[in-house]
């Protein structure tokens, strides 16, 4: 028998070497395009930016080794034109002394793969972008880049192949923008999931255009080699170098040709031996449609892994077997920087396309114990079906452990295990490898929680019209909330449980989602509705962030993963090193406030924190305590934070300082502790003043001065004790009702006030207050009074904020005075 098996690179190597060792006498002839076979075409991009320095690592064998050690007859270089099923001839041709000639098979193994996606764009020429597909165009890449020594390069696609030439050609120190049509990049993952690739990519100095669509190329004709890109958006980006990375299609023309059933898409249809609608010709790899076996759906999955393993079946077949392809459930992986990007099985978007019925959970973790060093956070979401426990699909990113976590949910799925299984999956556990509770496992027990336990989850972008109660510390509250939100913090919810109506339904949320549950199942178990929100804050702040980073080159710096210095250093005396590494947050930030607490000013500390919140954490704590974040780095999951305590406007010694550290914008600050009408009416005239000259205002309403923020004539739907049913009887509710602090008479001076101030035009206290609300003035409620003197939050007038003296000192230092009244 004599099997001819065109393309000689992943299934179509598998095919010949498994067929050989199968059996020694069939005769194999292998047809290759390109002038190499068998190359590692994953590990390109990596030779192109001198990760692998050696281009001889990428070729696994030569046409000749090869050739040798299984009696194949390769002939590179050789493309095969067209196909004559009827007589099964090929007509072949030599690229290189441009003979033609027929090679007639007895079967046919077509392993052509798939090219790469080249839209029409006005413009767009062969001689204007380059491609990577095989050696011959990565060698083209890096030749260019020697010779002309670009600056700067566009490519176009966020995927794989893209991102992985993106940051490679970072490596070479040139300036990169990628331009995705999509709204994010790799296809593969969720919207919320990728939005850590973006954070990455702008991080290393990435320019990203989201949403993107290039609707011109204009080639300069100034010898420049320079190209001119113009988005439909209308703007223009000029570059030295163009690589189009979109995506890739079978390469299926030779089937088309002499028609074999293809799809609409151009793949060919196989059968579950890889047999094509021709008896004598199979197909896989690439260019083929293979089944997804988790929803038993016909899908284009390009990937090695699967072509490999389809070119051993194929051999099997070819001999007489009758082996079986079991599909593809799509197990991908990408190194993205510091960042390790996996999925496998299918994600949200698809799901939701297609109407299945699904749950999603996600889950944030450290790899190995956190106790031990060097633990990084893994962002983790799995997919199943809540009524028979199906798993759909799973994402993960991080910088360590997500391959594991990958694979196990991939094996999970092909060996038909339920998400419910997963808690029992055994894993092995020691401290520098894992902890003894598997993020899998979690994944488990959450999925028991959310459908035997019904505690119920909320997604990020499902908040709208919800009622908010942020659970986490105060420290974390002040950092970042989401708007309008309440806060109790978790181990004060018991004391505050009043604080909270039975008829409505909220929604808990901490800084990943634990405590948050935690805060669910204690008010759940009190006759509360109650959602926790899936990810906590860590997937919220990533997915509602500016995603796009629209820079132009000339604007773009070198940048090896810090943020550069954002204060200039004082003198500095001593310089501590602080190990954060493992604790979630307010662990970092704490450990960090109170080392700062201790040192003297002018020291330094250099945090390290593994919690990837903790980088904008530290630049907000830094911004809100006076003290100098010299530099923030983040290498390999590792976040390095150099701070100096220092109060720089009383360190007149200091050679430099921060650049913002002497705010030039002024703040007021007023306490009114007074109920009274005239005293209220003067802070607010001084407030809307202070407003009008261009200062930030804050009012810290305390005991009596709360009746001023009552709504009139409104009872609280939240249950009061007898005492505090008599503090809201006896004192005034609103603006309305204040009295005089002198001349009173029994309300009769109040009047007289009002009926003067009406007539001189003179504005009311309600039309202040407005005034000072519109107009960006901030009114803080003491809480502390609150509970002293019974009042609750429905009580008060909306627009308001809640703290306890923490945030009032926090609001009086950063002030240029500070009034009581």
């Amino acid at each position: 028998m004599k099997v001819v098996i065109i393309g000689g690179v992943a299934g179509g190597a598998s095919t010949a070497a498994r067929l050989r060792r199968l059996d020694e006498n069939v005769e194999i002839v292998m047809f290759e395009r390109t002038g190499y076979i068998s190359f590692a075409n994953c590990g390109l991009p990596y030779h192109i930016g001198d990760v692998i320095a050696d281009r001889d690592r990428l070729l696994l064998e030569t046409p000749e080794s090869l050739g040798k050690k299984f009696k194949f007859d390769i002939r590179v270089s050789t493309e095969v034109l067209s196909i004559d099923k009827n007589n099964k001839m090929l007509n072949v041709k030599n690229l290189v002394t441009k003979e033609e000639y027929t090679e007639s098979y007895d079967k046919l193994v077509i392993s052509t793969g798939a090219e790469p996606f080249v839209p029409e764009i006005k413009g767009l020429t062969e001689s204007s972008y380059m491609k990577l597909r095989n050696m011959e165009d990565m060698d083209k890449i890096k030749d260019y880049v020697s010779k002309t020594n670009p600056k700067n390069v566009v490519v176009v696609g966020g995927g794989f192949i893209g991102l992985e030439i993106a940051e490679n050609l970072r490596h070479k120190k040139m300036d990169v923008i990628v331009i995705e049509k999509a709204n994010q990049v790799m296809a593969p993952i969720d919207y919320e999931m990728a939005s850590f690739v973006h954070d990455e990519l702008k991080r290393r100095g990435v320019g990203l255009y989201l949403g993107a669509d290039i609707s011109e190329v204009i080639e300069k004709t100034d010898g420049s080699n320079k190209k001119v890109l113009k988005l439909a958006s209308g703007q223009e980006i000029e570059t030295d170098m163009l690589i189009m990375s979109i995506g890739v299609k079978p390469e299926s023309k030779l089937a088309k040709a002499v028609n074999l059933s293809v799809t609409d898409r151009g793949a060919i249809i196989v059968d579950d031996t890889m047999k094509t609608s021709d008896d004598n010709i199979y197909a896989i790899g690439d260019v083929v449609e293979i089944t997804n076996p988790i929803v038993n759906e016909k899908m284009l999955i390009p990937l090695a892994g699967p072509a490999n393993k389809q070119g051993r079946i194929v051999a099997a077949n070819l001999l007489g077997k009758n082996e079986k392809y079991n599909g593809t459930i799509g197990t991908s992986i990408v190194k993205i920087f510091d960042l390790t990007v996996a999925a496998t099985g299918l994600n949200e978007k698809f799901l939701k396309a297609k109407n299945y019925n699904y749950k999603t959970i996600t889950i944030v973790k450290p790899h190995h114990a956190s106790y031990y060093p060097g633990a990084t956070d893994i962002i983790f979401k799995i997919i199943f079906d809540p009524e028979t426990g199906k798993i759909y699909g799973a994402q993960a990113v991080g910088n360590n452990g997500v391959d594991k976590r990958i694979d196990i949910i991939a094996t999970a799925i092909k060996g038909k295990l339920t998400v419910f299984d997963l808690d029992d999956i055994e894993v092995a556990y020691a401290p520098p490898f894992n902890s003894a509770k598997d993020i899998v496992n979690y994944a488990g027990f959450m999925a028991q929680n959310i459908v035997y336990d019904k505690m119920e989850q909320v997604q990020w972008n499902e908040l709208e019209g919800k009622i908010l109660l942020d659970v986490r510390t105060n420290e974390e509250n002040e950092l970042f909330n989401i708007p309008n939100s309440l806060h109790i913090p978790l181990h004060e919810l018991r004391d505050r449980i009043n604080e909270l109506d039975k008829n409505k339904e909220y929604v808990v949320y901490c800084k990943i989602g634990l405590r948050g549950y935690n805060a669910q199942r204690l008010l759940k178990n009190m006759g509360y509705k109650v959602l926790n929100l899936n990810g906590g804050t860590t997937i919220y702040n990533a997915a509602m962030k500016e995603q796009s980073n629209e820079i132009n080159f000339g604007v773009t710096k070198e940048n090896s993963g810090s943020s550069g210095n954002l204060g200039k250093q004082l003198i500095s005396n001593e310089v501590l090193i602080l190990d954060a590494c493992g604790l979630q947050c307010p662990g970092p930030i704490m450990k960090v406030k109170n080392k700062i607490s201790e040192i003297n000013d002018g020291d330094t500390i250099i945090a390290k924190a593994t919690d990837q919140g903790f980088e904008n954490d530290i630049k907000a704590w830094v911004k809100k305590t006076g003290n100098v974040l010299l530099d923030v780095k983040n290498d390999n999951g590792i976040i390095s934070a150099t701070i100096q305590k220092a109060h720089v406007c009383d360190l007149p010694e200091a050679k430099t300082v921060p650049s913002d550290s002497c705010s030039t914008v002024k703040k007021s600050t007023m306490v009114v502790f007074s109920g009274e009408f005239d005293k209220v009416f003067a802070s607010l005239i001084i407030a809307n003043g202070s407003l009008a000259m261009g200062n930030d205002v804050s009012m810290f309403f305390t005991f009596w001065g709360l009746n001023a923020l009552r709504k009139e004539g409104y009872n609280s739907k939240t249950k009061k004790n007898i005492m505090e049913k008599m503090f809201g009887f006896m004192m005034p509710k609103g603006m309305r009702k204040l009295q005089l602090s002198n001349m009173n008479f029994g309300g009769m001076g109040r009047k007289m006030i009002d009926y003067v101030m009406k007539t001189k035009n003179v504005e009311t206290l309600n039309s202040l207050l407005d005034q000072y609300i519109e107009n960006g003035g901030k009114i803080i409620a003491c809480t502390m009074s609150m509970d002293v003197m019974g009042i609750k939050k429905d009580e008060l007038i909306d627009g308001i904020e809640y703290g306890g003296v923490a945030m009032y000192m926090q609001e009086a230092d950063d002030a240029n005075h500070n009034l009581f009244i």
